[in-house]
């Protein structure tokens, strides 16, 4: 199995007639590496996934795989294997024989290709499985002999257009490891096409989230969660809530956002955006509802937030209290359970402090809807 083989998408446009379903993209992504494209239905991440495998020329720019530019080479001339939200497994022939399909093609003796599947099988943790037929598997089954007769071809790059879509939360979670595991063990390069930001956050490298077609930002899952480049980015991965206001104040990486209701509050400007933010610039600020605690009574500053409790939950693990927010939009904070008696304070104002250097400022933009 080769290893580590790279992947570089160059000023890729992808147009079907007057629409455009991707713009500008570039990526690098490692060899080896396990890298997510991100994003909500519709935002291009599959059409990208589908001119790197060659199943569709870019309208503009080059994709590159190992050095190699790909133009002109049709999907069997690449060295890309796509496992497919269905999975396509043939329903008549046993597991092994599925697994080897590629081999058998290729004109490989019965005895190579019993070989050959019993060591992948041992691989995805299915020993002793190949003389089963597919209807006789689970769904996190079938998935792993997908991926393993994808394996069995040896590409440079395996293409996995949302494989676990289909799957129930808990095999999915599984899933998700499991899937990571297998990646480490053969070392070649995962591209992965998801909208479930759990999924992205928890196997990939590098993330590539997508809005309408552009790629927001580019980075290791952590910087995504904490120091996201836009609002769209900020919205889209895991909660968060929302400040509106204009930038009164830059202090360095720091700024002072006079906000629509909750008065002057500091936070720090994301990377991204460090010195490109002045006075008067329409911003909006972002503060996970874990990063907030409950404050003294009265308390005021830069980093306390007063609101009315407009509802509250108990979600086992944590207290979830929701209060008036800016334009509509409610304040959520996540309290650990840690056995603590828990008076309702609906109706209530309630205050909030944070620490500055986990609320995080982007200029105005464009939130997520889902």
């Amino acid at each position: 199995m080769s290893a580590g083989v790279g992947v570089d998408l160059e000023n890729i446009w992808i147009r079907f007639g007057d629409f455009v379903a991707v713009r500008d993209a570039n990526v690098n992504i490692n060899g080896g590496d396990f890298f997510s494209f991100l994003g909500p239905s519709g935002c291009g991440k599959t059409t990208i996934l589908r001119a790197v495998s060659g199943f569709l020329e870019p309208s503009e720019g080059n994709v590159l795989i190992g050095g190699q530019n790909m133009q002109g080479f049709g999907p069997n001339k690449r060295p890309t294997a796509l496992i497919f939200q269905n999975l396509a497994l043939f329903p008549l022939m046993k597991v092994w024989e599925n697994i080897t399909f590629s081999l058998e093609i290729k004109g490989a003796s019965s005895a190579e290709r019993r070989k050959r599947a019993d060591e992948l099988l041992d691989m995805i943790a299915l020993p002793g499985q190949g003389d089963k037929l597919p209807s006789e598997l689970s769904g996190g089954q079938k998935q792993r002999v997908a991926i393993a007769r994808a394996l069995c071809a040896e590409p440079d790059v395996l293409l996995l257009d949302e494989p676990l879509s289909a799957l129930d939360l808990k095999l999915r979670q599984h899933m998700r490891t499991e899937l990571r595991e297998i990646q480490q063990r053969v070392g070649i390069t995962f591209i992965y096409i998801t909208h479930d930001q759990g999924e992205a956050l928890t196997m990939s490298d590098d993330i590539a989230v997508m809005k309408a077609g552009v790629i927001d930002q580019i980075a290791d899952g952590r910087t995504i969660y904490n120091d996201p480049s836009t609002a769209f980015c900020a919205s889209f991965v895991g909660e968060n809530n929302v400040f509106r206001g204009k930038v009164k104040k830059v202090s360095g990486d720091h700024a002072m956002i006079s906000t629509n209701r909750s008065g002057d509050l500091m936070a720090r400007i994301s990377t991204a955006n460090q010195g490109k933010m002045k006075e008067g610039d329409d911003a909006m600020m972002f503060i996970r509802p874990e990063a907030l605690a409950l404050a003294p009574e009265g308390a005021q500053g830069d980093h306390f937030v007063t609101a009315q409790v407009t509802n509250e939950e108990f979600e086992g693990n944590s207290f979830n209290i929701f209060m008036e927010g800016d334009g509509g939009k409610e304040i959520k904070v996540s309290l650990p359970n840690l056995g603590q008696s828990f008076d309702s304070h609906r109706g209530q104002p309630m205050t909030l402090e944070y620490e500055v250097d986990n609320a995080v400022v982007v200029p105005a933009g464009e939130l997520a809807t889902e």
